[in-house]
């Protein structure tokens, strides 16, 4: 079996100046999405979201961006999940996208804020049946007997909801990371790599920063 220490790959694909970046981070992620699109690049919106407790315990997921602008990058969930719990102590959070396809990453650094109860419920009604249904059937990160358990609440729920509306759960919607840093990381040979971090000053403009690799 070869050695872990002995596993590594060249990156050679692309570079990153900062005379090709845009001058504004939401631009240039728009781009880098574009690209990440047009290469079919399985779950493209995939990212892990690390987040904290108050004591300082990290933990970090796969869950997926749903929408991003200038005020942010949208994901949804349970509230009252491991993550709920981390964001509601801490609101501070850090998203990694890995396109390892165009061998790139972006890494965003920001504070958490919930969406409004619109957003939450415009989205929810635009899941799949099962989804909606899933949100009520599921105390995320609860400990349960076992699958049956879960099965038995789908169930239930399903029943419930047989001839009426699926409303959102009370206990389910969406969060917006709000960046104060954003780094664009492009892969190159030797490791040498290319990376560009945006910095949100206190005017509202960006401070662009070639950091070492």
């Amino acid at each position: 079996m070869a050695s872990l220490a002995d596993i590594r790959k060249d990156y050679i694909l692309h570079s990153l100046s900062e005379k090709d970046i845009a001058a504004d981070p939401f631009r240039q992620f728009a781009i880098w999405w574009q690209e990440a699109e047009t290469a079919e690049i399985l779950e493209v919106n995939a990212m892990t979201l690390a987040t904290a407790s108050a004591e300082g315990v990290p933990s970090a997921r796969i869950v997926l961006l749903k929408g991003y602008d200038e005020r942010g990058f949208v994901f949804f969930t349970n509230y009252e999940s491991y993550k709920g719990k981390d964001m509601l102590e801490n609101p501070r959070a850090c998203l990694v996208f890995f396109w390892k396809e165009l061998e790139r990453q972006v890494r965003i650094t920001g504070i958490i804020e919930k969406v409004s109860a619109i957003e939450s419920d415009e989205y929810y009604n635009s899941r799949p049946e099962g989804s909606r249904i899933g949100a009520w059937v599921s105390p995320q990160s609860q400990t349960i007997e076992g699958r049956e358990w879960l099965e038995e609440n789908e169930r239930k729920y399903k029943e419930m909801f047989a001839d009426k509306p699926i409303t959102r759960p009370a206990h389910w919607g969406g969060y917006r990371v709000k960046p104060v840093k954003i780094e664009f990381w492009q892969g190159r040979s030797s490791r040498l790599h290319d990376r560009i971090q945006f910095t949100l000053q206190e005017t509202g403009s960006w401070q662009i920063e070639r950091l070492a690799p």
